[in-house]
């Protein structure tokens, strides 16, 4: 039924187990979700939730998967169930499990030693190492010259933020480059001048990590920060948009020209304070905090303002960046004057890093380190994901596959008003609005059943982040999964 959704050719078929189905750009990955157990997790989930809870705190678990049997956009649980996955390990897996490709990369004895013998690469990196950065990373950076490795997406930012605060210590200094006697002390005891009274404006609904330093950036749930001291830095609002973005364009401009006056205001107002604000962060697209978007030109200003008050600007692209809204970084669609002066990378990534301007690099050596800076392992791994978004075109794919998600849960929401609203995102990287947090957390669960793996995002929002092999026909049993759950709500 959602055939007059698609706008490109109709994918080849092929027979899987006796039922027709498009054919898959992962090699004979299940033809549909198949679900055996009544129950989502299933018994043996069950007790092994129950053995973990043993030994480590388990309660975020939602099952244990068979990673062995998973393939392609299906994840396998140890009960035997197959599951469409658009949730993807939190948007973290860029060509779906056991793509072959991938497999193949540890196969080379060359690739084998330098997982085995990690390196820390800041100290004693191999020989390749210059070349595997040029030759990887910064041919898909997005105009930044420099790149820094790290593991994850909250070390990444958090050592992102010292590269703000030093760029901006080393503007207030001038062309002094050695550090006076008093600001080698102070700074050891956590005092001015070496330890100065600066801060970040960050967004209201955002998520920059679970780190101490990111944590105070993050806004997106109290259980990430409660009980956790954090630094007394501002907080501007996030615009908040009415859907349809076509029959709110008025409303949402001025909500735009809100969030950004409120942003030059708390520079101002921290400036008189003593803690001048040295580097904005911000997400393409609020990802933890609701899939909240922001329009170009509100981008455009919020550099333009950084610019103006000498705050560096950095784009969070840990969940957003690699492809999944249809171009490598989200950034790109905001048509920026500049690149960003730091963009943080994660998740699709396979590594962590940040990409960054000359002006954010560190004068001296030490100063953003640690032991293993990142991991070799990671980058082959990014360099065969690569090759492959290459070979098969998959930005031209996520393109394709998120105009049938995206004209389909408008339909949805046409036909389910009190259910559903506020579709969103670019791409496969989509999300939707349940009429209540309650619903929402049903919806959740009802799809799990329908053999769905989803994800929820703020208060009542479900969110969409598929590997870049998601195509058409997968689109297409999501959509039909959807309105069957749906139906048996209303």
């Amino acid at each position: 039924m959602w055939a007059k959704y698609l706008n490109a050719a109709i994918p080849k078929t092929l027979k899987i187990g006796g039922i027709r189905a498009a054919s898959s750009l992962v090699p004979g990955e299940p033809s549909e979700p198949k679900i055996v157990t009544t129950e989502i997790p299933g018994p043996k989930s069950r007790s092994l939730i129950n053995d973990l809870d043993t030994v480590t705190q388990s309660g975020s678990v939602q099952l244990f998967a068979d990673y062995e049997k998973s393939l392609g956009n299906y994840l396998m649980d140890v009960d035997g169930n197959a599951f469409l996955d658009v949730y993807m390990q939190i948007s973290s897996i860029p060509i779906g499990y056991n793509h072959p490709e991938m497999l193949k990369v540890f196969k080379d004895e060359n690739n084998l030693k330098a997982l085995v013998n990690r390196p820390a690469l800041g100290s004693f990196p191999g020989e390749h190492w210059p070349n595997k950065l040029r030759d990887v990373l910064l041919s898909i950076s997005p105009g930044l010259p420099n790149v820094m490795t790290m593991m994850c997406g909250s070390c990444s930012n958090e050592n992102a933020y010292k590269c703000l605060f030093i760029a901006y210590q080393k503007h207030q200094r001038g062309e002094k480059i050695d550090f006076s006697d008093i600001e080698k002390e102070s700074c050891l005891i956590n005092e001015a001048p070496g330890a100065p009274k600066l801060s970040l404006l960050s967004f209201f609904g955002a998520f920059h990590g679970r780190t101490m330093g990111t944590l105070s950036t993050t806004h997106s749930k109290a259980i990430h920060k409660i009980d956790i001291p954090a630094f007394d830095w501002p907080i501007a609002p996030f615009p908040k948009y009415r859907y349809p973005l076509e029959e709110n364009a008025r409303e949402n401009q001025a909500e735009d020209a809100r969030c950004l006056e409120q942003v030059e205001e708390l520079i101002e107002q921290y400036r008189k304070k003593g803690v001048p604000v040295a580097g904005i962060v911000i997400e393409p697209i609020q990802s933890e905090g609701g899939d909240n978007e922001a329009s170009p030109e509100f981008f455009q200003k919020l550099q333009r303002i950084a610019k103006k008050h000498g705050a560096g600007f950095l784009i969070d692209e840990v969940q957003t960046g690699a492809g999944a809204t249809g171009k490598m970084w989200c950034h790109e669609h905001f048509n920026l004057d500049s690149p960003p002066d730091i963009v943080t990378f994660s998740k699709k990534m396979l590594t962590g890093g940040f990409y960054h301007a000359l002006d954010q690099r560190p004068q001296q050596p030490y100063r953003v380190y640690n032991t293993w800076l990142g991991d070799p392992g990671k980058l082959l791994l990014l360099e065969s994901f690569l090759k492959v978004l290459k070979q098969q075109n998959l930005l031209d794919q996520v393109n394709r596959s998120g105009a049938i998600l995206k004209s389909g849960l408008l339909e949805l929401e046409k036909d389910f008003p009190f259910l559903l609203n506020s579709v969103r995102g670019r791409g496969t990287f989509l999300a939707v609005n349940a009429a209540s947090p309650s619903l929402r957390d049903q919806m959740v669960a009802g799809l799990k059943k329908k053999g769905i793996m989803s994800g929820g995002c703020g208060d009542h929002s479900i969110r969409l982040r598929p590997a870049l092999t998601f195509q058409e026909h997968h689109a297409n049993i999501f959509l039909d999964r959807l309105r069957q759950l749906l139906t048996e709500i209303k």
